[in-house]
């Protein structure tokens, strides 16, 4: 058997202790599949002492992981420490100069790095692979690069954060807040301390760049993506979506428009019919629609230590073997910088929730506003609240929650409709606006 591959890993926290493990446990399996021994030679940490629940005292140890990325006797480094720039930028860039492979999982690094690492890879006949940073144990992004290459993609859509997808389901299910799940999921361990990243959408932002890349064969443009998180969504909205049919989920979409590549995170109502709607708690699923295969949607694991760590170790394979690939799925050369699509010319349907003052002229106000923008309105739904009191006419003079649902239009239409309403005092507090994905009925 040929001469085995020696492994550097730079940062040893869940996935990295994960990726020791999973190596050894399957070593001969692992060996079989890549035609030569796969072996951890070297670690890189900041804390030695520290319990990771695998053996590490036979591997060499670095303090400083761009050191460990420029050692001698080591082939192939992962990087698993995370962040954008600091020591994962100045890890992977050694380690890539030095000619040497590189696996990584760290989507925030490729969000803003993306393109110059894979020019300075390919300019140093280094692999850079990066199965593991979107999507966990989903097999996206050699899906795109690699599977379906013959394939003419037209959108990328999926639930790419599933501390989000766990919140919104807890709090569909249970009918609860979204700040006591939020505290559910930081006890459990699936938010942060701070978890603005996961339920902000930069999380889910930074992971549709790396496949809006793959999938459109463009520069990564983080900065293009249009994000909104979920804080906002209530039990009354996922209330509402259950009784239309929908469900709500914070989707990361790309698509190729007429006028340029559409990309958004936000909240979206999906059908209950589409596979992706079904998906609950911290899984992840990815939806693709291309010419040839039509839609395929994958789904699983979207982290966690061994499913990530089996990311790592299809790319590890893959270096073993001897692959060679473009990281992006050409040469970075060749990638086109994509025309960007403002979100105000973003087009389909809306869920709008107002707090209408239940007063005269509040409703055919509304109405109004909405005819001068050519709004059409698919249904309008009043929900009073139960209990409350009402004059002679009827009226209780509080607001009333009134759910708009509207056909196709621009957002730019929405968002003057919804101005002047407020302007006209006919509403208690700005709009809830959830943007329903029709089109894929």
């Amino acid at each position: 058997m040929a001469e085995p591959l020696r492994i550097g890993i730079a940062g040893l926290g869940t996935v990295g202790a994960a990726t020791v493990d999973l190596l050894r446990r399957n070593a001969a399996s692992i060996a079989a599949r890549a035609g030569r021994p796969l072996e951890v030679v070297a670690v890189s940490a900041r804390d030695r002492r520290r319990d990771r629940g695998v053996d590490l005292t036979s591997l060499e140890w670095f303090d400083d992981p761009v050191a460990l990325a420029r050692a001698p006797g080591i082939d192939c480094v992962v990087e698993l420490m995370g962040g954008s720039d600091g020591p994962a930028k100045a890890t992977v860039e050694a380690a890539l100069g030095a000619g040497r492979a590189v696996v990584t999982a760290n989507k925030a690094l490729l969000a803003r790095h993306g393109a110059a690492l894979a020019a300075l890879a390919e300019a140093k006949g280094a692999g850079l692979f990066f199965e593991a940073s979107v999507a966990g144990g989903i097999p996206i992004v050699k899906a795109l690069r690699e599977s379906l290459a013959g394939n003419a993609i037209t959108r990328v859509s999926g639930i790419l954060n599933g501390t989000c997808n766990y919140i919104l389901s807890r709090m569909e299910l249970e009918g609860l807040g979204f700040a006591e799940v939020l505290a559910d999921a930081q006890r459990l361990g699936y938010a942060e301390a701070d978890p603005t990243f996961d339920v902000g959408g930069f999380d889910t932002a930074h992971k549709l760049a790396v496949l809006t890349s793959l999938a459109f064969g463009v520069e990564i443009d983080a900065d293009a993506i249009h994000v909104e998180g979920i804080s906002a969504i209530t039990p009354l909205d996922l209330k509402m979506a259950d009784d239309l049919g929908y469900r709500i989920k914070l989707l990361g979409v790309a698509e190729r428009t007429a006028t340029g590549i559409e990309q958004r995170v936000h909240p979206t109502m999906v059908p209950k019919t589409r596979p992706i709607a079904q998906v609950m708690g911290v899984t992840n699923a990815v939806t693709v629609s291309a010419d040839a295969v039509g839609e395929l949607t994958l789904v699983g694991p979207g982290a966690g230590g061994n499913a990530t760590a089996s990311s790592v170790m299809s790319d590890l394979v893959d270096v073993a073997r001897g692959v060679t690939v473009a990281p992006f799925g050409r040469p970075s050369a060749s990638l086109e910088k994509a025309e960007r699509m403002p979100m105000q010319r973003h087009e389909g349907g809306y869920y709008i929730r107002l707090s209408a003052l239940d007063r005269p002229g509040a409703a055919a106000g509304i109405a109004t506003r909405m005819a001068e923008k050519q709004i059409s309105l698919e249904s309008i739904v009043q929900r009073r609240p139960s209990g409350a009191s009402t004059d002679r006419s009827g009226r209780s003079g509080t607001p009333v929650p009134v759910v708009l649902i509207t056909y196709a239009t621009t957002e730019a239409a929405i968002r003057a409709a919804l101005d002047a309403v407020l302007a006209d005092g006919h509403i208690a507090e700005p709009a809830q606006l959830i943007r329903i994905e029709r089109d894929l009925d």
